[in-house]
C-alpha cells in the first residue's frame, strides 16, 4: 500500500492485539489520520477513503457508547474488512 497506510493499519493491529489499551488507541488512531491522511490519499486514494470510512466513521465514530468489549469488537470487524479488499486486491 503505502508507508502510511501500512503505519495506520499496524496501530489498529497493535489495539487488536492488545498491546495498546482502548484510551491511548482512540487518541493516537484521531492524531495520525489527521497528520497522515493527505499522504495516504497520495499512497491509495480509493483505499484511503475506504479505512477512512470503515475505521473512522463507522468504528471510532460508531464505537461511542459501547463497552471495551464491544468497541474492540466492531473495529476488528472494520479491521477485517479493510484486509480482505487488500488481499483479494480490491483496487
Amino acid at each position: 500500500m503505502g508507508k502510511n497506510i501500512d503505519y495506520m493499519m499496524e496501530l489498529v493491529n497493535k489495539y487488536l492485539s492488545g498491546k495498546t489499551p482502548r484510551y491511548i488507541f482512540e487518541l493516537d488512531f484521531q492524531t495520525e489520520i489527521l497528520d497522515r491522511y493527505k499522504k495516504m490519499v497520495r499512497e491509495d486514494r480509493h483505499y484511503a477513503e475506504y479505512f477512512y470510512d470503515m475505521l473512522s466513521e463507522d468504528g471510532m465514530d460508531a464505537g461511542d457508547g459501547l463497552s471495551d468489549t464491544e468497541f474492540k469488537r466492531l473495529i476488528r470487524r472494520q479491521y477485517n474488512k479493510l484486509k480482505r479488499v487488500a488481499d483479494d486486491g480490491f483496487w
